[in-house]
């Protein structure tokens, strides 16, 4: 405090007073924070009680990281804290979002051992919007159900929608998922896989097959496989033909192992997981191993 009777303080002494320096004090003061109140006959700032008190808030609002116009929009009184933090909890989500989507990449980029190519390639995937997603997921599905008048519309459209639900706040092992999906989604070779599945499909349905029957038939294996393989019937045992029988009721058994086998390749599986971790369900609602078991029963009871 200086010795004038006034009461007043220099920067120098309200900065061993709150603790801060005496260059981020005079920062806040000549950007229009912390006016001095007056000078001193050499010209230095002073400053008063309600200086300190001021200090404090200017300090407590930027250690919330609240930026310096805003700070001056609350002291002038153009606003509250209580809008402003409203308001900055809304830009600190958008952050949060973002440094996820970031970490998600360099944990793959770290993962993978990627190049600059690849890195690039997979920061751009992480952050496309939803429409972009849904983008990539129309062109697929277009392709691999092109001309195929008959196939299940119900399979069609789940597929055409599914990759765009990656949720607004996405973990890391959503986002890794998304990336390796993206990949797949554009990979000629697994488009071509998908398309001999697309034309089994087509081919088991005429056009007054009801919609969703693949569905219904996809729920009904992974049921009957699941409690199969909870009950430790053996693929090659009587108990699994009868699991079949149940299963395929009048359905040539040759006949729906070629089709299984389009849908139990590991790269199709890997696709069912991916879908299932981007759902958010996890990759065991891909039911890799009921079909798995299903197409094992059925190598084992069908003629060669």
């Amino acid at each position: 405090m200086i010795d004038d009777g006034t009461g007043l303080l220099t920067i120098g002494e309200l900065a061993r007073v709150t603790g801060l320096t005496v260059r981020t004090i005079r920062y806040w003061s000549d950007e229009g924070a912390l006016p001095p109140v007056a000078r001193s006959a050499g010209g230095y700032r002073l400053y008063d009680a309600a200086s300190v008190a001021r200090l404090e808030l200017i300090r407590t609002l930027r250690e919330l990281g609240l930026g310096l116009a805003d700070v001056r929009r609350v002291l002038a009184g153009e606003t509250t804290v209580a809008q402003v933090a409203a308001a900055h909890v809304v830009a600190l989500d958008a952050r949060i979002r973002s440094l996820k989507v970031t970490r998600a990449v360099l944990s793959t980029v770290a993962k993978r051992g990627s190049g600059a190519e690849e890195t690039t390639l997979m920061n751009r995937l992480a952050r496309l919007s939803a429409a972009e997603r849904r983008r990539i997921m129309e062109e697929f599905v277009d392709e691999v159900f092109h001309g195929l008048d008959t196939a299940d519309p119900v399979i069609r459209e789940r597929m055409r929608n599914t990759a765009a639900d990656l949720p607004e706040e996405p973990t890391p092992e959503q986002v890794d998922a998304w990336l390796e999906l993206a990949e797949m989604l554009q990979d000629p070779d697994f488009r071509a896989e998908m398309r001999k599945a697309a034309e089994f499909n087509a081919a088991d349905h005429g056009h007054d097959t009801p919609a969703g029957a693949s569905l219904w038939f996809s729920r009904r294996l992974v049921q009957l496989g699941a409690r199969a393989r909870e009950r430790g019937i053996a693929p090659g045992s009587p108990e699994a033909a009868q699991v079949l029988r149940e299963l395929l009721g009048e359905a040539d058994p040759a006949t729906v192992l070629e089709r299984l086998r389009s849908h139990a390749t590991n790269r199709v599986a890997r696709y069912r997981e991916l879908l299932a971790v981007v759902k958010g369900t996890g990759p065991e609602a891909a039911y890799r191993e009921e079909f798995a078991w299903v197409v094992a029963a059925l190598e084992a009871h069908t003629d060669s």
